[in-house]
């Protein structure tokens, strides 16, 4: 079965899907974008992806694309278009095509493209005795809670992971807090036993899967902490983790070579990844 997007009002096959060259995210990155994770055959937390979705819209001045009833009528068509129940559903949202000129055009139309592709999520051997990180100093722009389609910092950070054989990067900022990952949100369980991860703001994007992990936190009566830690901090952590639509929860074993705890997932991980995904699987199937 061919690949089917959307791209502005009609389905087409991925081959044949293309975008005007004067699109001013394809010139100026000038737009944002969401990925919600289709895991067996649920949308798995919608609601406060499109929530983001148009947050992000709104600090950037661009006019939604369409209505959220024809955004997730959009979605869920092209989830039985491509026939996938675990997949990744990528969309985004342009300023549109106008003569390239840095300032805001007047009349311009939003544009929006859509697209799903198989998940790949984390092996068995990455959930068993989980990855590795490095640590690299964070070269974003400040408005990092804006999901933007500006993402070449993280794709450098990425790929230095990438070469050093490690699976993320956790970028630290110039006072030595660790922000969050290059495309992840991280956590740790301190020395002394605190669970935490960074609190939300511009340094960060605040993670769906990180928000829907703090509220199972709380429903479990587990206590955490939103605040900065050191790359120090880390070194010295029991545990540690990221969370991502992709990745769920995924344990990190190995932070710029050194083991973190005993060199394997701890119990705080394994309990939170294990309800997490009892938690996913509530979500309904769709029909």
């Amino acid at each position: 079965m061919p690949r089917i997007a959307y791209v502005n009002g009609r389905y087409v096959p991925i081959a044949q899907a293309q975008v005007h060259i004067e699109d001013r995210g394809y010139q100026f990155a000038d737009g944002v974008y969401e990925v919600v994770p289709l895991y067996r055959g649920r949308l798995i937390d919608e609601e406060p992806h499109l929530d983001r979705f148009d947050y992000s819209l709104g600090e950037l001045e661009i006019a939604r694309p369409m209505s959220r009833a024809a955004l997730k009528l959009v979605l869920r068509e092209l989830v039985r278009r491509n026939g996938l129940s675990d997949a990744l559903l990528y969309f985004q949202a342009t300023r549109g095509v106008a003569p390239r000129d840095h300032k805001f055009p007047a009349r311009v139309k939003t544009a929006f493209v859509a697209t799903i592709r198989r998940s790949r999520p984390p092996s068995a051997a990455a959930i068993e005795q989980g990855v590795s990180v490095i640590t690299l100093p964070d070269i974003r722009w400040e408005r990092c809670d804006i999901k933007s389609i500006g993402l070449l910092p993280n794709l450098l950070a990425k790929q230095k992971a990438t070469m050093a054989g490690a699976f993320e990067a956790w970028l630290v900022e110039a006072d030595g807090t660790i922000s969050e990952g290059s495309s992840t949100n991280a956590w740790i369980v301190t020395a002394d036993g605190k669970l935490v991860t960074r609190d939300a703001g511009a340094a960060i994007l605040n993670g769906i899967t990180r928000q829907r992990v703090i509220k199972l936190l709380e429903n479990q009566g587990i206590a955490f902490e939103q605040r900065a830690f050191s790359r120090e901090e880390a070194l010295a952590a029991r545990e540690a983790f990221l969370s991502s639509s992709s990745s769920f929860v995924l344990p990190i074993t190995k932070i710029d070579g050194h083991a973190v705890g005993e060199g394997k997932p701890g119990p705080v991980t394994r309990r939170l990844r294990d309800v997490y995904v009892a938690a996913a699987l509530e979500t309904p199937v769709l029909i």
